[in-house]
């Protein structure tokens, strides 16, 4: 007689630990997903109270506070809602610069976000052109920041990079294309 259960028994609690697993996947699906859709019910509710602030200075400041990842979703968001096919990463950090696309006028657009209080940093627009370059199409830099002059000698150098930031932002998410 063989050592441990036979081999019927294994196959029953074979097919309750399948059951269970399938169940807690279920639910846990069904519960609304992860940070990604709660991100993207965040950025709705952005959208929604934007127009009730005051004016653009109010607006930005106030985007300055919120999740740097919601600021993705945001944007994302904001397209979807002008009609624009997007596309979503499948993760926020590790995406190799690349926080969303976007098509334009049957154009693909790569889209960096950042949600900056200062200045923004040179080399990420740099890097983010580059990345346009290697994926042979347009890139949109949105931010909230400044721009600065070491922003626009890096943006010189990359004419298939588009700058979003203040009142275009602005103008972006109030849905004026």
């Amino acid at each position: 007689m063989r050592a441990g259960l036979p081999l019927e028994e294994v196959r029953v609690l074979f097919c309750l630990f399948a059951v269970n697993l399938l169940v807690w996947l279920y639910f846990l699906r069904r519960r609304g997903g992860g940070r990604h859709d709660r991100y993207q019910k965040q950025a709705q509710r952005v959208l929604d109270k934007l127009p009730l602030l005051g004016g653009d200075g109010q607006q930005l400041s106030y985007l300055r506070k919120i999740n740097p990842y919601v600021f993705e979703e945001l944007l994302l968001t904001a397209f979807k809602r002008q009609g624009y096919r997007i596309k979503r990463n499948k993760r926020y950090s590790g995406d190799g610069g690349l926080d969303g696309q976007v098509w334009r006028d049957k154009q693909r657009y790569l889209i960096q976000a950042k949600r900056y209080s200062g200045v923004i940093c040179p080399s990420h627009i740099v890097a983010f052109g580059h990345l346009a370059r290697r994926e042979r199409c347009r890139g949109l830099f949105i931010h909230t920041g400044r721009t600065g002059s070491g922003g626009k000698v890096a943006l010189s150098l990359f004419p298939e990079v588009e700058l979003i930031s203040g009142q275009k932002l602005i103008g972006l998410l109030r849905g004026t294309k």
